[in-house]
Parts: C-alpha cells; sequence; structure tokens
C-alpha cells in the first residue's frame, strides 16, 4: 500500500520493485532546479517495475513521465498524482541486429547501423556510443541535454538535425501497461511537435536509431567541437531548460527576444540570460512562480513589439501556489 498520507488513494501492488518518494521536492529532478513537490514519485526498478506500476496506479489519477527534467517547469504548489522518474532507470544501451525495413543488402553490407536505446539514456550518451562504435550521424545529440525520451517525445534537434529523422522504430507503454511497437508513421512528427494519430494515451519507453556508418574518430571530434560552442554561446553554469521558445519559421527566437531589449530581464530571482536570449537562468532561489513570469512578460513583449506570438518548447504542469 502506498499513499504516504498524500491524500491519494493507496496502490496497492505489493509485486513492485521500485521506490516512492512522498511530497517529493520536484526542484531535485528538474534542470530549472526550481518547483513544488510531486505527490507522490516512483523510480521504477526497470521496465517490467514501470508496467506493472501503470497497472496499479488508479486510472483517475495523473502519470507524469520524466527524465533528467531538462525541458520541465513544475509550479510552486507542486503536481498531483505519479512522477515517474525514469533518468538511471530505462538505461538500456546496445548495438541491435534489427534492420527494420532497410534492404537486406544494405543492411549486409554494413551502409546503416541500428542502435537501441531505452529512454532513461542521456541523449549525450548516445551520441558518444554511436561515434565510438563507428556510426555517424548521431553527434547533434550531444548537443541535447535531456534524455531520449524528452527527445522522443518533442522531436529535439540541434545543429541542423533532429530526433525523428533516425528513429526506425519505437517501443512505447500505456495506462494498462502494455508495450508496443510503433513506426514513425503512425506519428504527426513536426517542428518540436510529436503525436500519435490515435490519440491514444502512450509513453515512450525506447528507440531503435538508425544511423550510417563512418569515420568514429571524426564524429567524436565533431561531438568536442559541438560540446565547445554550446560552452562559448549557453548559460551552463546556471540552472536552466535549454531553449524555452521554438523558432518561429525563418526566425529565431533569441533574435526576437534580444531585438526587444529584453536581455537581463528580470522577475524574482529569474532571468532572461545575458548570454542566449532563448535562455531563462535560476540566479539561486527562484520560484518556478518567477520563471513562468518572466517566460510570460518575453512572450507579451515580443509580440506586441514584433507581432510574432513565441510558442513554449518547455512544458510546464502543475498547480500556482
Amino acid at each position: 500500500m502506498h499513499g504516504g498520507g498524500t491524500g491519494l488513494a493507496p496502490i496497492d501492488a505489493p509485486v513492485l520493485r521500485g521506490r516512492f518518494l512522498h511530497n517529493e521536492p520536484m526542484s531535485k529532478h528538474v534542470s530549472w532546479r526550481a518547483g513544488g513537490p510531486a505527490q507522490r514519485a516512483y523510480i521504477p526498478a526497470d521496465l517490467d517495475d514501470l508496467r506493472l506500476l501503470l497497472q496499479a496506479i488508479p486510472q483517475e489519477e495523473p502519470v507524469h513521465m520524466t527524465g533528467l527534467g531538462s525541458n520541465l517547469l513544475v509550479r510552486d504548489g507542486g503536481v498531483r498524482g505519479v512522477v515517474v522518474l525514469l533518468h538511471g532507470t530505462l538505461k538500456r544501451l546496445a548495438l541491435e541486429s534489427r534492420s527494420f525495413g532497410i534492404p537486406v543488402a544494405s543492411a549486409e553490407s554494413g551502409e546503416t547501423g541500428l542502435i537501441y536505446a531505452e529512454t532513461g539514456v542521456a541523449s549525450p550518451k548516445i551520441a558518444r556510443f554511436a561515434a565510438n562504435h563507428d556510426l555517424a550521424g548521431a553527434e547533434f545529440l550531444a548537443g541535447i541535454p535531456g534524455t531520449l525520451g524528452g527527445a522522443l517525445a518533442m522531436n529535439a534537434g540541434c545543429y541542423g538535425d533532429d530526433t525523428w529523422s533516425h528513429v526506425a522504430q519505437v517501443l512505447t507503454v500505456n495506462r494498462q501497461g502494455e508495450l508496443n511497437e510503433r513506426t514513425p508513421e503512425e506519428y504527426m512528427l513536426g517542428y518540436r511537435h510529436v503525436a500519435l494519430k490515435s490519440g491514444a494515451e502512450e509513453w515512450f519507453v525506447a528507440g531503435w536509431l538508425r544511423f550510417a556508418r563512418g569515420d568514429g574518430g571524426a564524429a567524436r571530434a565533431r561531438i568536442k567541437e559541438l560540446l565547445q560552442k554550446r560552452i562559448d554561446t549557453q548559460p551552463l553554469s546556471q540552472p536552466n531548460a535549454g531553449s524555452v521558445f521554438r523558432n518561429p519559421p525563418g526566425d529565431f527566437a533569441a533574435r526576437l527576444i534580444e531585438s526587444c531589449g529584453l536581455k537581463g530581464l528580470r522577475i524574482g530571482n529569474a532571468q532572461v540570460s545575458e548570454k542566449h536570449a532563448n535562455f531563462i537562468v535560476n540566479l539561486g532561489g527562484a520560484t518556478a512562480a518567477d520563471i513562468e513570469a518572466v517566460i510570460e512578460k518575453v512572450e507579451e513583449t515580443v509580440e506586441a513589439r514584433t507581432n510574432v506570438r513565441l510558442i513554449r518548447e518547455v512544458r510546464i504542469i502543475g498547480e500556482r501556489k
């Protein structure tokens, strides 16, 4: 029984092998280092344990999956339901021999390679793994600060490439704990947008990513170059959630924000980064409300001055305090 004084219905699943955390501060699990508690958080032991958890959670109770929390803001009033912490749990990473529709001759000649990764694996780790196995094209993943789960959910990308350009197939789980293998054709895919055409509620738990055979040394050098570019242009020394807004067609969110004189805009201890205008940083002790207020102020100002409505890349969940 796992109610834990949260006011939620108990989860009666004696077979669960993972760990419940009650009223867990989500500031410990998101890269902004701000926000309220989860009524209950759960760290699954493995994929089978996650499936058992989903079967046991009452249907009316919200479920949120999170990896490194690098694209997430939890409001100060906290989040109702169960937050499942996947980073460090779904961490299998391996070369895969399945071909997924690649012509046999091509697969046998070794022109492509396939990586199987569970969604708790950090994207930069996949980039390094690919390079170390002489696969080319995964280098851009080194510039994505979250896990594969987040990258799949929002078609994360940078440096001219994106996640779903390399997806051969994905593995998902639903509220009943059932696993489904799905192809890219089953999704509506766009810029920072992914949605299952059927509209069913499912979460990514693994993916098969296809990359070309290449020069591992050159790939490692490219990763090093991209990481240096991140260090030079992004405020990595301060808690942030990466790009806050999507780039509008034919333009850059950072350019628009900067053109409106918003670099350095501060509310409480949240600030539009002086280094990169599409980043909002926690100067120390910022509340989620501070961060959300900066987001809203940027949206309003940019729309008023440029007639462009910025679309958020970050996800905001939970209750206001």
